[in-house]
């Protein structure tokens, strides 16, 4: 989906070619999509958050229009600090040096280990509906298992997901999309297609499986790479803002995102909206309304 006003490009990041799109002027903001979305999720938010900030669009790596590169049997190629570099790979191409980095899903965990890896680079961080690799990991019951079985299927070794999908990929993608507490009917037709284009093509689809099989392997070595006077867990200096939606698996745990989190943030700003998982597309107005709040603050690192 190109938006209105907005430039695209296709950015050489070294290991992959990243589709970007970007508008605006002032501070900057990167903007990073999840599973199993392209940049299109943020079409309600972008064009608003582009009047007082300068907004840059990623498909991540193995997403979308960018480049899929290849894997091995450390999937370090989709980990999220492979991700991370990409985009700051694209914004060094467009001459920006510090930006508040915003992610939902996978995005978010890239924004996250993004604002590890690169300090000095984010002002801000975004996290949208998700809890620590980690501890989902370490937390597993009953019903997170039933309600993300996707993890547990995708983590497992190729080619046994990757065939089990492509009996019907597209009605697989609507199961997924329709979970979660936000429903089909959150998806613009338009956004829709977009992840249906993408999703019928099996190079996109075992990369989205890299990009699991590393969260299950690679990149929780990497979060667990912390001192032991953080516990062993690394912590995000930068203002945080910490939103999930009530309906959502994330919100429905037993322990609340800000306690888990709580250890892991130097200074997390809640957010509660009234949405399942796609909180973006579901409630894009109250995100962009809260996004907005906490960029705004004038309280950056």
């Amino acid at each position: 989906m190109l938006l209105d006003g907005f430039t695209r490009e296709v950015i050489d990041a070294g290991e992959a070619r990243i589709n970007v799109q970007y508008a605006g002027s002032g501070p900057a903001v990167l903007l990073l999509h999840g599973f199993p979305q392209t940049q299109a999720m943020w079409h309600q938010v972008a064009p608003g958050l582009a009047a007082t900030h300068t907004v840059v669009l990623t498909d991540l790596r193995g997403y979308g229009d960018s480049s899929r590169p290849a894997s091995d049997p450390s999937h370090a190629a989709y980990s999220f600090r492979a991700m991370a570099h990409d985009q700051i790979a694209v914004m060094d191409r467009l001459g920006i040096e510090r930006f508040a980095a915003v992610g939902h899903d996978r995005g978010a965990r890239v924004a996250h280990r993004l604002t590890l890896d690169h300090p000095d680079r984010v002002t801000e961080l975004g996290l949208i509906d998700i809890l620590p690799t980690d501890h989902m990991y370490e937390t597993v019951d009953r019903e997170l298992a039933t309600a993300y079985f996707h993890w547990f299927l995708f983590i497992q070794p190729e080619p046994i997901p990757e065939r089990l999908i492509s009996g019907d990929p597209i009605g697989f993608l609507h199961a997924l999309l329709g979970g979660w507490g936000s429903g089909l009917g959150a998806f613009a037709p338009e956004a829709l297609a977009d992840y249906e284009r993408v999703f019928a093509d099996p190079a996109a689809r075992h990369a989205m499986l890299e990009d699991y099989r590393a969260g299950a392997s690679i990149d929780i070595d990497h979060d667990r790479a912390g001192d032991e006077s953080s516990g062993g867990v690394e912590v995000v200096e930068v203002p945080t803002l910490l939103c999930w939606g009530a309906r959502s698996v994330v919100g429905r745990r037993r322990l609340d995102p800000l306690t888990v989190w709580r250890p892991r943030l130097r200074d997390p700003r809640p957010a509660i909206l009234d949405a399942g998982h796609f909180l973006v597309e579901e409630r894009p107005r109250e995100t962009l309304a809260e996004l907005k709040r906490f960029l705004d603050s004038g309280d950056v690192a």
